[in-house]
């Protein structure tokens, strides 16, 4: 059974939710950003040709076409990259919060007892800090890879970069926002048991859904999710001409301006064959990990089971829609988005088996 202690620091918990909720429209956003080609939509950072939003008037865009001449002004694209930025700026004041408010609960936890007592370091742990610490130090990361995003001119390795690094934000937020609310399985010794030999399952799906996700960001930072135009073949064939060496080479020379790509076909071919190849190791891996959730026995457990795989076929529907209609926009966005849910089910299904407990009514009867 599910088990949700009463909320000790609410005010930490809506915090962490509200930054998760903002986290999700950043992805999305990001998304949205990089498949619409706007990630040079403002070549400079912070601002964009020099200004707090982006040049409006005819003057300005005069002025700042003038001041960065390789780089003519596009508002459908310079409006997605400011927004996106403003987004992501206000999830790191979010995240400030989140610290500030986590040593001023902590402080409060210490003062009105005394050093080294048992209740002391009980009251500490259901303060986390380290968690927060970290989530600050990962989104200044982020915007650290932002703005090389721009200054580098969209090179591969930065924007996969900063798309993982958005991905593990919102983690690590869902994280946060589980141990804030005290979300656990009670469960009896049997069952204990039986989850415990889930658990190798468990850190293999998260790690070919991470792996994916990577290789999604390193089809999308290279152009090359077109690369193979059908399905199931690519380019009619079932094993076309594939430059693996080239494709995979992330020691690319800085300089070019990346946006469009710059490998030739067959490195791109290698890289989308490589996604595919991923999504169906994911898919066997996310099938077998279900089967052996529902194995448990456990009602809840059976959901999130349930819930993995309904997640991973609309995850698998999209990326074959992705295709087949030739990456219709809002499929790509929603791909992106869904992919963050797969992770995010998987997160949540590790976090309740590494938390679990023996029910109450067990130990109470022994």
């Amino acid at each position: 059974m599910l088990f949700r202690k009463e909320i000790e620091h609410k005010k930490l918990f809506k915090l962490a939710l509200s930054a998760f909720v903002l986290a999700i429209f950043v992805i999305v956003l990001g998304a949205f950003t990089r498949l619409v080609d706007a990630g040079l939509g403002c070549p400079d950072w912070p601002g964009c040709y020099g200004h707090l939003l982006w040049p409006n008037e005819a003057h300005e865009v005069a002025a700042a076409e003038i001041k960065f001449p390789d780089a003519p002004v596009d508002h459908n694209k310079t409006w997605p990259e400011v927004v996106h930025r403003y987004f992501a700026g206000t999830l790191g004041l979010f995240i400030l919060s989140i610290v500030i408010i986590a040593i001023r609960e902590r402080k409060s936890a210490i003062n009105p007892i005394t050093h080294g007592s048992t209740v002391l370091q009980t009251k500490l742990q259901k303060v986390p800090l380290k968690l927060p610490l970290f989530l600050l130090a990962l989104v200044i990361l982020q915007a650290a890879f932002g703005m090389w995003t721009v200054t580098l001119k969209l090179w591969p390795k930065v924007v996969t970069a900063h798309l993982l690094g958005g991905f593990a934000t919102l983690t690590f937020l869902w994280l946060l926002v589980q141990r804030l609310g005290g979300y656990r399985w009670q469960l009896s010794v049997s069952e204990l048991s039986a989850l415990q030999a889930v658990k190798p399952w468990l850190i293999l799906g998260l790690v070919v859904v991470v792996c994916q996700i990577a290789l999604g960001g390193w089809v999308s930072s290279n152009y090359a999710a077109l690369a193979c135009p059908d399905i199931p073949q690519c380019l009619n064939q079932w094993l076309p001409p594939a430059d693996f060496k080239t494709g995979f080479n992330v020691w690319q020379d800085i300089g070019p301006n990346y946006l469009g790509g710059q490998l030739d076909n067959h490195a791109r071919t290698a890289i989308h064959l490589t996604h595919r190849i991923g999504a169906i190791i994911v898919l066997i891996s996310l099938l077998l990990l279900g089967i052996k959730l529902l194995q448990v026995r456990v009602s809840d457990i059976s959901r999130w089971a349930y819930t993995l795989w309904a997640v991973l076929f609309i995850q698998i529907l999209l990326g074959v829609s992705n295709i087949i209609f030739a990456l219709p926009l809002w499929i790509a966005v929603g791909h992106n988005a869904v992919g963050a849910v797969l992770l995010l089910t998987i997160i949540s299904i590790i976090y309740r088996a590494y938390t679990a407990t023996e029910s109450s009514s067990e130990r109470g009867s022994l």
